[in-house]
């Protein structure tokens, strides 16, 4: 199955009005620091705080009436938890949420308060993936998969389209988890113009997707131990591989210290508050571990939904 810029086109068409059209931020002292101009689209300001709301939005509003009365199910580590909470919510679909029972809980807290009915696992036991697939058997619910689902790509594209259409970019960065936020973005890029080079970041300790695109096989990581807790999924699905090899033009990995140095200097200098995840594209560039000279540069800070908890022992 394949996702067209048409496609991204037409969820941005649903989410007109529902999803907010996130802010374009900029900073001389990053412009300077990098020796490009750097375009931060802030996904962060998206309801939910994060752009797994696009995504969750685009799918669930094409339910038929029988799959709406029937209910959505998914298993998620917290941002697309909370947009299908939020989403299933507006929608007045039934949502029931798999979650692990180490999960931010920041990102739990707010998934029960959307309302959304949660599961935890343990998942040094048992695979989310399995127990959703049982739990959405008995019950009769319809599985939105966190990444791997073309609503979902297209959902997820249309934070990069809405970039490239306010700005003119040579270079986009984004983060990589299970490949859907990339997919999208590197099919939207491209649909805005094809010499637009498309870059995915991801943590160096949950590096499967990096190696997946450049050995041409699906590699997977078990249970990665990176602070960017969007990005410990295992692998790449199985269409957002085929859409990262065909659309994107690299991938990169940043260490743990790269990203929270990164994240800290976006607090600090620029006043975004984003979480882990959603500095690791920023991290490449605020690194040296990738450069653009005076080139136009587009980074998606994909959340900010914080785990306080987590991050305090870190502070500088």
């Amino acid at each position: 199955m394949n996702v067209t810029f048409a496609d991204i086109e037409q969820a941005a068409s649903r989410l007109k009005g529902v999803a907010n059209e996130t802010p374009v931020h900029t900073s001389r002292t990053v412009d300077a620091l990098c020796g490009a101009s750097v375009f931060f689209k802030c996904e962060n300001f998206q309801r939910v705080g994060a752009f797994k709301f696009r995504g969750a939005y685009n799918a669930l509003s094409q339910f038929t009436p029988e799959q709406r009365k029937r209910g959505v199910l998914t298993f998620s580590s917290g941002n697309h938890a909370q947009a299908i909470a939020l989403a299933g919510k507006l929608l007045e679909i039934p949502r029931l949420i798999v979650m692990p029972n180490d999960a931010p809980a920041v990102k739990l807290a707010a998934t029960r308060g959307y309302g959304a009915e949660v599961i935890l696992y343990d998942k040094r036991k048992q695979t989310r993936e399995e127990l959703a697939a049982a739990i959405a058997k008995e019950r009769g619910m319809t599985i939105i998969p966190p990444y791997d689902h073309p609503h979902i790509v297209a959902g997820q594209g249309t934070a990069a389209l809405e970039l490239c259409r306010a700005h003119e970019l040579d270079v986009i960065l984004a983060p990589c988890g299970g490949g859907g936020l990339l997919s999208g973005t590197a099919i939207a890029a491209k649909g805005i113009s094809a010499a637009i080079r498309v870059v995915g970041v991801e943590p160096t300790l949950a590096d499967d997707a990096t190696r997946s695109f450049k050995t041409g096989k699906l590699c997977t990581v078990h249970n990665p131990e990176t602070i960017a807790d969007g990005a410990r999924t295992p692998s790449l699905g199985k269409l957002t591989f085929e859409l990262v090899r065909k659309n994107v033009d690299d991938m990169v990995t940043v260490s743990e210290e790269q990203i929270i140095a990164a994240m800290f200097f976006l607090w600090e200098r620029m006043k975004l508050v984003v979480e882990p995840t959603g500095a690791v594209a920023y991290a490449a560039l605020h690194s040296g571990a990738l450069r653009f000279p005076s080139r136009r540069v587009g980074i998606i800070l994909s959340g900010g939904n914080v785990d306080f908890a987590a991050i305090k022992p870190l502070m500088p």
